[in-house]
């Protein structure tokens, strides 16, 4: 038995029975850990999952997504778009309300209206807030006139907003938190601690926070959305955040019943939790749920393609069949299986990710395939690898494992492989740079569109500038990139970004490892628990049984 296992049983037999009498009370409230902290509560800084997770349950935008990612009403009940793609107007319900606070007439939460939105998204934009998501509204028309930022209050429950030019994957970025709606005088009075002194519409209102210990939120009893039986959300009364930094104490505290939930595997649980198959460990069937899910982040292989560049020029990657080799000359399937317990989905399509709207499994990718890998490495002018000069692959510590088992397996096809670490702010900014021939990349997407993957490939976005990391440049690829832009259909735009994924991997300046895998670990007692490819934490429509 390992040290964590035998650690687990001495834990367990010494806490059990007092942990499975615990009384009622905590039936109701829901727990989890963030090892990672949290440092603001203000959707304008939530920019990672950590903070995002919070701001989720306190705040609400215009809409809101499902879990299988299509955009849903929320404070606004309807929307239109005009046959421009230029104009949107949202209808808002009338019935939603701010949290209660002092700061509101008899310290009653007042009703949400249109120029709070207006308000809302200027903050985003004002550079004192120097809000990370101010990007989301680049598209916004600031020059129409009549308007704030392209925004126009027409009445209370009405709102206009201008578009530069038609952009259909707007909806999906106004269910991000960024846009989530804030109240000008609560944010005004705190100013900067409005971090710490939330005020929003969601279904738990901010009730403590002792930053590092512990973070509370309670129900709101006058939250807007009801279930299907026209029950009021949210079922649980309470969210305890606490703020373990040990992944094993963690770990320790979800298996005695004190956490309600743990959100990915780490290394000190995985081989105790998880099966070689990355199943759930069968000792642990009756104490933990496990779920599992697509989630939306690439892992690839990036490679600089710009032959302007000193770096690639007469390089043996800037050959299209040294490209293609490599794609085919590593096996994804053990690669997921034996280094990451298969969280995750090998990679044998497209860029846009498993989960994602408009992915298609007919976008062809590469799989393992060693014998092609060797006839493209002849037919590039290195018969068994004779005269091919080593290429060096760059990665960080935390990939290391995944960049040596693909230098072993294209060692057997005849490509030599050197790999080399680097720490994090140095990797990125070399890779931003172009100073990296070959590298280990990642992409996690902001929002439900393929457009957010595929506009990696723009020659407008190169990096530094942009994205662009790999300086992919293709006319045909730019060209159907705005074509999409202007259909509303999204069935018809998914067919033009399948196209545009295949024109991708037909010329290889990245080589897909796998798709990402959401997985979550739950109480027994927890129902309503789901997954979503944004792994989003929505408890809404979370309850708890009453403990036995």
């Amino acid at each position: 038995m390992s040290r964590v296992g035998l650690a687990l049983v001495t834990v367990l037999f010494f806490a059990g029975c007092a942990h499975r009498h615990q009384a009622d009370n905590n039936s109701m409230v829901f727990r989890y850990n963030e090892s990672k902290g949290i440092t603001s509560l203000d959707p304008a800084f939530a920019r990672s999952l950590p903070l995002i997770w919070p701001v989720h349950q306190l705040y609400n935008g215009l809409v809101q997504l499902s879990d299988s990612l299509t955009v849903e009403p929320s404070i606004a009940h309807s929307w239109e778009v005009d046959e421009s793609g230029l104009r949107y107007t949202f209808n808002l319900r009338t019935d939603v309300r701010f949290h209660d606070s002092p700061l509101f007439p008899h310290g009653k939460g007042r009703r949400v209206v249109a120029s709070d939105f207006v308000y809302s998204f200027g903050r985003i934009l004002n550079p004192d807030v120097a809000s990370p998501g101010a990007w989301i509204f680049s598209v916004l028309d600031s020059d129409h006139p009549n308007t704030t930022h392209g925004l126009r209050m027409i009445n209370d429950s009405t709102l206009a907003i201008h578009l530069t030019k038609p952009f259909p994957a707007f909806l999906g970025l106004l269910s991000m938190p960024y846009a989530y709606v804030v109240p000008r005088e609560v944010v005004e009075h705190y100013g900067k601690d409005f971090r710490s002194n939330p005020i929003g519409t969601g279904p738990f209102y901010f009730k403590y926070w002792k930053e590092g210990e512990k973070l509370v939120f309670r129900k709101n009893p006058n939250y807007f959305e009801v279930d299907e039986k026209g029950q009021r959300l949210p079922y649980l009364e309470a969210v305890n955040v606490s703020f373990i930094t040990d992944k094993q104490s963690e770990f320790l505290e979800f298996l005695l019943g004190n956490i309600d939930y743990l959100s990915g595997i780490h290394t000190t649980s995985k081989d105790e939790l998880l099966t070689r198959a990355g199943g759930l460990n069968p000792k642990y069937a009756d104490r933990v749920r496990m779920l599992t899910g697509p989630y939306l982040n690439t892992e690839y292989l990036g490679i600089l393609v710009d032959t302007t560049l000193d770096i690639a020029q007469n390089h043996p990657l800037s050959k299209l069949e040294v490209r293609k080799a490599i794609a085919y000359g590593f096996d994804r399937e053990r690669m997921m299986t034996y280094l990451r317990s298969n969280m995750g989905y090998p990679a044998h399509n497209g860029f846009v990710p498993n989960g994602m709207p408009g992915f298609s499994h007919k976008v062809m990718g590469y799989s393992y395939n060693p014998e092609l890998a060797r006839e493209l490495l002849s037919n590039a002018g290195y018969p068994d690898g004779k005269g091919l000069e080593t290429i060096v692959l760059s990665t960080t510590s935390d990939y290391l494992d995944i960049a040596e088992f693909i230098q072993h397996q294209l060692a057997d096809v005849g490509i030599p492989l050197r790999v080399e670490v680097f720490p994090g702010p140095a990797y990125r900014e070399m890779m931003a740079n172009s100073k990296l021939m070959m590298f280990r990349g990642s992409w996690v997407a902001d929002y439900a569109d393929p457009e957010n993957y595929l506009s990696l490939f723009l020659s407008e976005n190169f990096s530094p500038g942009g994205p662009n990391y790999t300086h992919f440049a293709n006319s045909e690829f730019d060209s159907l990139y705005q074509k999409a832009l202007r259909i509303s259909s999204d069935t018809e735009r998914y067919a033009i970004y399948n196209k545009m994924d295949s024109l991708v991997m037909a010329q290889v300046p990245v080589i897909p490892m796998f798709y990402d895998k959401v997985v979550r670990f739950v109480n027994p007692q927890v129902e309503g628990m789901t997954t979503n490819p944004m792994n989003l934490l929505t408890l809404k429509r979370v309850k708890k049984k009453a403990s036995q």
